[in-house]
């Protein structure tokens, strides 16, 4: 199975543990990369090459960070405990807290940052293991040529409730 095309859940916790990371890593830096593209043009403005990738590396890099400290606790945590239980997304998402509060620089951020991401977690993996769906697939209409011989309206007309006429016939 190529690594682009892994899926985090496509093997049991603990086990391609490498996989795993490039996983969470890749969204992370996708998600640092829409973050600093963000604050670059809107917000700091920086001034030459240089300056421009290490704002961009400001953003990417903790947030991989945090997703490979994430990534790694949970499932050395998996081997080591034995068990396949929420504590190791609970240690994860703390390990991720910490990792967010040295990017922050202060321990009253990553205190709270730590128990939210871990019970963050924690709703994550009973979700995976309960067969819950967090964020559905939301259908698109396909909008081309022909979509305008499609009724993509939500509630059709009825007649009765018409207030308007056809007019002359």
């Amino acid at each position: 199975m190529s690594l682009l095309t892994y899926k985090y859940y496509d093997t049991p916790e603990g086990h391609d543990i490498f996989k795993k990371v490039f996983v969470t890593s890749k969204y992370a830096a996708l998600s640092g990369f829409s973050a600093s593209v963000f604050d670059i043009l809107l917000y700091s403005h920086p001034k030459g090459i240089l300056a421009t990738l290490g704002r961009g590396m400001y953003f990417c890099g903790p947030l991989v960070g945090m997703a490979s400290a994430f990534t790694v606790t949970a499932n050395v945590a998996q081997n080591m405990r034995g068990k396949n239980d929420l504590l190791n997304y609970f240690m994860g998402g703390v390990v991720s807290g910490a990792v967010f509060g040295a990017w922050q620089r202060s321990i009253t951020v990553a205190v709270p940052a730590g128990v939210f991401l871990g019970a963050c977690a924690v709703v994550k993996k009973t979700a995976v293991d309960e067969g819950w769906t967090l964020m559905p697939d939301c259908p698109h209409g396909k909008e081309n040529f022909v979509s305008a011989k499609n009724d993509w309206t939500l509630v059709k007309d009825i007649p009765e409730m018409r207030g308007w006429t056809k007019g002359v016939q």
